[in-house]
């Protein structure tokens, strides 16, 4: 059979109750150190799909599937279940609240930004003074984030504390083809690795790592990397789309993946170089199944894989990533047929999996 006459895997992994458990992920409330929404809802999916799972002493879920057979490869999948977010550092009385970033937020967009705040959601708004009170010279200059507020209202007087966190009010909605969100990055790799898990081949030991603090140093998948120690890993994310029109109409380069291009294969970004032997494979299994990709070009930015390859005596990693628009901004947007393909891909490249080829060079 052609690759032009096969159905795409993908057709048969995706459908509404994926959309569902990806609008859940999406809707929970997951700031790094603070992941606990979000390990229920993984923890209820993959219990009947995994043969073993704890949670380690950080909050990683580490899970495994074993194999049909004797001595085979053991493959870790690594998707992160924090988001930016916000921290609460002090009490300014009146509703009033001093807050932190959690991770890599450009301070320009906060002012006026819709929040929910604590275990309880309580709704707040990210507070500045109106144009109308601000001079020329400082309309020009981003707001620091000292001088900004969460203001959770008449009554919101002791309501938060030091610690509470803080997201983005910013509800899961589809668009078509496309899926619009917060923390798509990376509720749609932990959506990603579920599904593998319940599609999980024989011919491989599936070891899936549901990692905290990626969003602040990648510190979970260092933990379970160690605690996994695979001989081969894959972290599942997403990577930001600059693909918008500029100004010039030059081509972007930056990060040049595009929404609608498939899943994105990196050789390089700002803290790994993707094994040779993971990105033939996988650009190998796209060719055979007919899957798009897209290589994700080299530039800054990181995900678990860059804490994954440092384990023990060393572990070949790369990274699988769903292209998305707007990441760390309160809602990105994604292709349901990225999603789909990036299933596909990982689930084709695990399925073709050779035995030996993570062996040590002569």
């Amino acid at each position: 059979m052609s690759p032009q006459d096969r159905t795409p895997l993908a057709e048969s992994l995706v459908g509404d109750a994926q959309i569902r458990l990806l609008e859940r992920l999406s809707n929970a409330a997951a700031v790094s150190g603070d992941e606990g929404e979000v390990r229920r809802i993984v923890l209820e999916e993959i219990r009947p799909l995994a043969d073993e799972i704890r949670v380690d002493s950080l909050g990683n879920i580490l899970a495994a599937h074993h194999a049909g057979r004797e001595n085979a490869p053991r493959v870790m999948l690594a998707a992160h279940m924090d988001e930016i977010g916000f921290m609460i550092v002090g009490d300014d009385e009146d509703g009033l609240y001093r807050f932190d970033a959690v991770g890599g937020i450009d301070p320009r967009i906060l002012p006026g930004k819709a929040v929910l705040v604590g275990e309880s959601r309580i709704p707040g708004v990210i507070g500045a003074r109106p144009i109308h009170m601000t001079t020329t010279e400082e309309r020009r200059k981003t707001i620091p984030l000292d001088s900004l507020r969460i203001d959770l209202g008449p009554g919101g007087e002791g309501k938060a504390k030091p610690g509470d966190r803080a997201v983005f009010a910013t509800t899961f909605q589809r668009l078509g083809s496309s899926v619009f969100g917060k923390a798509l990055d990376n509720r749609l790799g932990v959506a990603t690795v579920i599904e593998l898990l319940r599609h999980a081949p024989a011919n491989i030991e599936l070891l899936a790592a549901f990692t905290v603090q990626e969003e602040i140093g990648a510190r979970g998948a260092r933990v379970a990397a160690y605690a996994l120690h695979p001989d081969a890993a894959i972290a599942v994310d997403s990577t930001p789309a600059y693909d918008l029109p500029t100004w010039d109409q030059t081509e972007n380069a930056l990060y040049n993946t595009h929404l609608g291009a498939g899943p994105a294969i990196y050789i390089a970004d700002g803290g790994t170089l993707a094994d040779s032997r993971w990105v033939n494979h996988l650009i190998a299994a796209a060719g055979e199944r007919g899957i798009p990709y897209q290589i994700r070009q080299p530039g800054r930015g990181g995900t678990d894989a860059s804490a994954i390859q440092r384990q023990r005596e060393g572990v070949p990693v790369i990274s699988v990533s769903v292209p998305g628009r707007y990441a760390h901004t309160p809602g990105g947007i994604a292709r349901i047929e990225d999603w789909q393909n990036t299933i596909a891909l990982l689930s084709a490249g695990l399925e073709a999996l050779p035995a030996g080829l993570f062996q040590p060079a002569a």
